[in-house]
């Protein structure tokens, strides 16, 4: 079911299914996308769990105030989900995050490790070895200062050749990537001032990096039980960014799919049974 509900004046869409006395698992999407991305994995999973997904402010068919009447950064909207949780009564729950879901998730579970039942991580970044080919080129334009760079670099992200390139590379069968996905993003960027949203947003990313001490902090005093499926060609975020999280946690589960940084659209039958066997564990 589609349904939005009102927090502090703004109106956020939800996908929901499942019933509510089963096991909640919450999707945190990524970007530049919106729980759209979780659509086919979640119509998977509803008749044994209680699913749901979110659209942060700016993005998908929530609200998207402009940045003078909204905060768009990763304490902000972590701050927006938070009182999404308590809205809804989400008392306990499996945290699913992909890439922009994880330093928003895992704000949450630092701050709210009660709620936390386990974690299902599907390339979102947590440690300084898992950054990318990608990730480590737009570093080196903010620490070289080269605006041009990086203006031509933030242009192509928000153009229909960037989305699309961010959803087949390293993709093992390019077919399996349904251009409705891309198509969809590129849709909602176009969309008056949404741009400005989305970039305000991807400027504040620096500020996830000096968290990551605190987020591996998290995992080391709560080991809250954790199922990582990788995409090992994501080009933002590579395998070592998955392989980390063995370090810091006992009760672990790595799998590793020859897909990028969108490997559900490739793999969402072989992650669902995953999760199934992960969470009935």
């Amino acid at each position: 079911m589609n349904k939005t509900i009102e927090i502090n004046g703004l109106s956020l869409f939800y996908r929901e299914a499942g019933q509510q006395n089963k096991e909640t698992i919450l999707f945190l999407h990524g970007n530049p996308t919106s729980s759209h991305m979780y659509k086919e994995l979640m119509n998977l999973l509803k008749d044994d769990y209680h699913v749901i997904a979110p659209d942060y402010p700016g993005f998908g068919f929530s609200s998207r105030p402009g940045i003078d009447e909204y905060e768009y950064s990763f304490d902000n909207i972590s701050h927006t989900i938070n009182q999404f949780i308590d809205t809804l009564k989400l008392n306990n729950f499996y945290l699913f995050v992909q890439d922009y879901g994880g330093p928003i998730g895992f704000r949450i579970a630092n701050q709210r490790p009660e709620l936390i039942k386990g974690l299902i991580i599907q390339n979102a970044n947590t440690y300084l070895e898992g950054l990318g080919e990608w990730a480590i080129e737009i570093g080196g334009y903010i620490q070289n200062n080269d605006l041009e760079k990086m203006n031509t670099y933030k242009k192509h992200l928000v153009s229909l050749a960037g989305l699309k390139e961010q959803y087949i590379t390293g993709a093992k069968d390019t077919s399996l990537i349904d251009p409705s996905s891309y198509y969809l993003d590129y849709a909602f960027l176009q969309r008056s001032g949404v741009q400005e949203l989305f970039l305000t947003l991807f400027d504040n990313y620096g500020t996830n990096f000096e968290k990551y001490e605190e987020w591996q902090n998290y995992l080391r005093t709560y080991q809250p039980p954790t199922l990582v499926v990788w995409g090992t060609n994501d080009k933002f975020f590579n395998k070592h960014g998955g392989e980390a999280y063995a370090k810091d946690l006992k009760d672990v589960q790595l799998h590793f799919f020859d897909g990028g940084h969108f490997m559900l659209e490739e793999y969402n039958a072989d992650v669902a049974l995953l999760i199934k066997k992960f969470i009935s564990k």
